[in-house]
């Protein structure tokens, strides 16, 4: 996957957490459990995509001595 595509995910999921986070802030009781579930999804999606990018911007600098 290229960076670009992984940096176009990581910012879609990061606007999801945003929304999430404010659709719970809102929601009935009985809503905001699914939601948090939802958003815990969405949160190690994003921090895997983050890491994922995180690396690969490190890649090229790398020495294989």
């Amino acid at each position: 996957m290229s960076i670009r595509l992984i940096a176009r995910d990581l910012y879609r999921l990061i606007r999801e957490v945003s929304e999430l986070e404010k659709q719970i802030d809102d929601a009935l009781l009985e809503r905001q459990e699914a939601l948090t579930d939802e958003l815990r999804k969405a949160k190690v999606e994003r921090d895997r995509l983050r890491r994922a990018l995180d690396g690969s911007k490190e890649s090229p600098t790398k020495s294989y001595r």
